[in-house]
């Protein structure tokens, strides 16, 4: 204790006269400690900040994927069997929807097939006429496709071009991201993707006077002519992050990632305006 006043006075001293005076060791050591819980606590504020501001931006970029996923699609369903009232009726008469479940429409406008999806995302085929008014014109006024390609009049006189738009979501071979992808009348068998983050389109189709929507599988041939309306679901994944999380599918069903993306779904019922009606 003595030795402790007897420094403490000859520090005092030493400051007086302008010499400068040292710590003792436990000072230093309390000094360290306490900057050392300062920065501990900066370091995991910042990581907390970090980590709550990449879910947020994940979360925004998967809502804003869905939203345009589900408008692009929403929008060409609601053209579905759409007809200008000066063009032929004969054109009319072929279904306005064609679908597949887990799979997407091949082949040609008018007799199209089903192909497996390794995604086993549902595809969709929606026909209608294509005017200056339904769709932007291209650069040289042709009527345009999902994709902006131009689509030239099958008939020369007539008001407008007939368009089929093809949906369905894949893998890209290119990026490996899941991508919402559309192949329009104006190219044929050239895909090209419009939304990434798209890993699968769920859609179910209801019939005049049906009680419950229907996959596209159960459905005949003749009974397209009756969808009324449809059941849009997109499910989609965002980037990487550090734990798992669950969801609900498009289905319904509850599931885990088991890949660190968090996953949501968006719903959307579409009413299908064009229709003249009929019954199942």
């Amino acid at each position: 204790m003595k030795a402790r006043v007897s420094f403490t006075r000859a520090c005092g001293w030493q400051r007086r006269f302008g010499h400068a005076c040292g710590h003792t060791l436990l000072e230093m050591t309390i000094a360290l400690a306490l900057g050392l819980i300062v920065t501990a606590g900066v370091v995991s504020l910042y990581r907390s900040q970090r980590i709550a501001f990449a879910r947020a931006a994940d979360a925004a970029q998967i809502h804003e994927a869905a939203m345009s996923a589900l408008t692009l699609i929403g929008e060409q369903l609601q053209m579905a069997g759409f007809v200008s009232a000066d063009m032929p009726r004969p054109y009319s008469a072929r279904p306005a929807l064609f679908g597949c479940t887990g799979g997407r429409p091949i082949g040609t406008d008018d007799n199209p097939t089903c192909e497996s999806l390794a995604t086993h995302s549902d595809g969709v085929a929606v026909r209608y006429v294509a005017d200056s008014v339904s769709t932007w014109p291209s650069t040289t006024g042709l009527a345009t496709d999902c994709l902006g390609q131009g689509v030239t009049k099958t008939d020369a006189d007539a008001p407008g071009a007939p368009v089929v738009n093809r949906f369905y979501a894949k893998t890209s071979s290119s990026t490996g991201e899941p991508e919402l992808y559309c192949e329009g009348t104006g190219k044929a068998n050239s895909s090209q993707p419009l939304v990434e983050g798209v890993e699968r389109v769920r859609l179910r189709y209801w019939l005049a006077g049906a009680s419950s929507a229907a996959d596209a599988a159960a459905l005949a041939p003749a009974q397209w002519a009756n969808v009324v309306a449809v059941d849009l679901c997109v499910l989609v994944r965002g980037t990487p992050q550090n734990a798992r999380t669950g969801y609900v599918d498009c289905d319904g069903v509850s599931a885990v990632g088991s890949d660190m993306r968090v996953r949501r779904a968006f719903w959307r019922r579409v009413a299908i305006r064009n229709i003249e009606g009929g019954a199942t």
